[in-house]
């Protein structure tokens, strides 16, 4: 039977900065999440937000691109929380349209009440390719980092726990955001649903953070002791590490969230995700004893380190067992291509 979770958890610790330099430090150093209240509070999107939610619409509509964006729409019976339905499918429907018409429907929905509007929701919205000026007029000095920039625009909605590889700084535009947060190693207590069958790309948590049934997801008891949460009002900023998994709210009629996404490792290594998924179809469902001896040898190559792997090789002819590089890892990757195929 579901019961509500604790009133209250503590809250992500909020941090000063005083320059851009100090800033650049504090994203290479922090491992846990952290608040800069007031980031972005001068960007030109937040001082039209503050005018009210027409405002800032029209200002986005304005440097909207004339193509089709792609939006995620459902009834006012899920309540916001954007998941699967009954069949592992999912409770919302795809459209695209251009951002004028789309902003026209949220002008209409003020009218009514707020069990009646329907949830609408634009998620990770390229900026680049989007606008003209956006990301020009609203900058944010992130040193050298080349970060993808997105916006997230929608009602009053409720996005499932998850976590993502890149680092993320999330930062409010319009309205509220809660966040709730969880470190890496909480996953087998969110209870996280399928890894190939995901409404956004990214396992999510199967627990309704409204109202958990700690029957059916018991663990999640053990969850919400190493939770944080954070309530980020507009020109406020919420640093995200990898692979922290944070639960999204928005808690306003009408929210907008510009976020930074980077990796401190080269692209060329790869999605740690999909050796995941080839582990799972190669080694998984093998039998005890040999999914031991991949497990030592997976300790042996990959988590050690490697380096007692490769030691004992003549520099020369260590192959990928040396530290890669573009190269070698473009070498592999082609023959994991050529493996795939056959």
């Amino acid at each position: 039977m579901a019961e509500p979770a604790p009133a209250t958890l503590p809250p992500v610790r909020e941090l000063m900065v005083t320059d851009a330099a100090a800033f650049d430090a504090l994203l290479a150093s922090e491992e846990t999440p952290f608040i800069v209240r007031g980031l972005v509070a001068d960007w030109p999107l937040v001082q039209a937000a503050r005018k009210g939610d027409r405002a800032v619409r029209a200002y986005l509509a304005d440097k909207a691109r004339p193509i089709d964006f792609t939006v995620s729409m459902a009834g006012p019976d899920i309540g916001g929380r954007l998941f699967y339905d009954d069949a592992m499918g999912v409770n919302f429907r795809m459209g695209k349209g251009r951002l004028h018409d789309i902003f026209a429907g949220f002008d209409k929905a003020e009218g009514l009440e707020p069990d009646q509007v329907p949830t609408v929701y634009l998620g990770s919205v390229d900026v680049h390719q989007f606008f003209d000026g956006v990301a020009q007029d609203n900058p944010l000095n992130l040193g050298e980092r080349a970060p993808l920039l997105s916006l997230w625009i929608g009602n009053a909605t409720r996005i499932a726990a998850h976590n993502d590889f890149p680092d993320n700084l999330a930062c409010v535009v319009a309205g509220r955001r809660r966040f709730t947060l969880f470190p890496p190693d909480q996953f087998a207590n969110l209870y996280l649903g399928p890894i190939d069958i995901t409404p956004a790309g990214r396992p999510i948590s199967m627990v309704d953070f409204a109202a958990p049934d700690f029957t059916r997801h018991p663990r999640f008891r053990e969850a919400l002791e190493h939770a944080q949460v954070a309530e980020l009002d507009p020109g406020d900023a919420l640093f995200i590490p990898s692979l922290w998994y944070h639960h999204v709210e928005g808690l306003a009629r009408f929210n907008i969230l510009m976020n930074y996404w980077w990796r401190d490792s080269p692209r060329y290594l790869g999605q740690p995700n999909n050796a995941l998924h080839h582990a799972i179809m190669t080694i998984r469902d093998l039998p005890d004893h040999e999914r031991a001896v991949w497990r030592a040898m997976f300790d042996h190559y990959v988590f050690s380190g490697g380096a007692d792997a490769r030691d004992h090789v003549p520099a020369q002819g260590r192959g990928v067992l040396a530290p890669l590089d573009a190269q070698s890892a473009a070498r592999m990757h082609q023959f994991l291509l050529r493996s795939l195929s056959q």
